[in-house]
């Protein structure tokens, strides 16, 4: 199993990333990245919620996209503030949708969008970039 990376940013604080199979397994590699991370910034308030979203944007790309891989990359922005992405092959954009009452998948990005503070896709001529950025409140 690949192992993750660490990288200084920008901001001066180290961002973590991992490139796993696109596989529904790989949610559980995800968020021990996200747990992981949070905990050596001292951000375990945002720990339940982070774990919910990359567990949910994983989950969007092993279903949606084609190629045998994603990334996910987790990154602290500032001081309060982390970021959580997954990159992948495909160009096909995410859009939130209200499920039926019967349905038990679509909730998703709606799910997300109420958790963080914001969330979106960047385009990339090889595929996108799906995040979401949670900010502590202390």
């Amino acid at each position: 199993m690949p192992q993750p990376t660490t990288r200084a940013r920008a901001t001066g604080f180290p961002g973590y990333s991992e490139t796993l199979p696109r596989q529904p397994e790989s949610a559980a590699v995800a968020r021990r990245l996200v747990r992981s991370a949070l905990a050596v910034w001292a951000l375990n308030e945002l720990t339940e919620d982070g774990v919910l979203i990359v567990t949910e944007l994983v989950s969007n790309a092993v279903r949606h996209a084609r190629r045998a891989s994603v990334r996910v990359i987790v990154e602290r922005t500032a001081p309060r503030t982390v970021r959580i992405a997954v990159a992948d092959l495909s160009r096909i954009q995410p859009v939130p949708c209200l499920p039926g009452l019967k349905e038990g998948e679509g909730r998703g990005l709606l799910l997300v969008a109420a958790l963080t503070a914001r969330w979106g896709v960047a385009e990339r001529r090889w595929g996108k970039i799906v995040w979401a950025e949670l900010e502590a409140r202390r």
